[in-house]
């Protein structure tokens, strides 16, 4: 099955706390990581694909070489294949490292990666996923999914943002754990309710 997810930003200690952004209410980065670990591990399984929209971690060390290992080990507890589109605070060298140090998962590598974005199509739709909100003009049956906004929605029907912090869970019809990547399932309730919700502005 097919998840997704963005904005996860292991190890970022600013995020901590009640704040209007990204609130994120653990006493230290250690219980946020392990947080959406355990969450994200009770959910997807080795045969499953989360597409990661972004912003992997903020964790800046010299060398370098010490944060990505750190980073490596949290993403090596993951389930699953995990395909990456790089957000705004994911360098190239970061995913160079990860690519070089691929766990490997069932025979193939677990980690895939995107500069830019990814499409894929699911029944009657296509889904465009992007690290930033995609401003696609009027479109028929594409969803942008995207991150980077963190506790923000784009008052656009057709962008939807998968990030850890969205708001656009108020659309689904039960909670989900923080951290937990979204099913299709869940992202087309997400879809529906805005639509909805946009319908009854007019």
């Amino acid at each position: 099955m097919q998840y997704f997810t963005s904005d996860t930003h292991f190890y970022h200690a600013d995020l901590l706390g009640d704040n209007d952004f990204a609130p994120r209410l653990f006493p230290d980065v250690e219980a946020m990581n392990q947080a959406i670990i355990d969450h994200w591990n009770a959910r997807i399984t080795d045969q499953d694909t989360v597409y990661h929209l972004g912003d992997v971690a903020l964790y800046f060390t010299r060398p370098a070489k010490v944060s990505y290992e750190r980073v490596l080990a949290i993403l090596t507890q993951l389930h699953g294949k995990i395909v990456f589109i790089k957000g705004n605070h994911d360098s190239r060298a970061f995913f160079k490292y990860l690519a070089a140090h691929d766990p490997q998962l069932n025979g193939q590598p677990k980690f895939e990666f995107h500069d830019v974005g990814v499409l894929i199509k699911y029944d009657h739709r296509q889904y465009y996923m992007t690290h930033y909100p995609m401003m696609m003009g009027i479109v028929k049956q594409i969803i942008n999914l995207h991150g980077h906004i963190h506790h923000y929605a784009v008052n656009i029907k057709e962008n939807i943002n998968v990030g850890v912090d969205t708001p656009e869970t108020d659309y689904l019809d039960h909670a989900v754990p923080f951290g937990a990547p979204f099913s299709l399932a869940e992202i087309e309730q997400m879809v529906a309710g805005k639509a909805e919700d946009f319908a009854k502005r007019r």
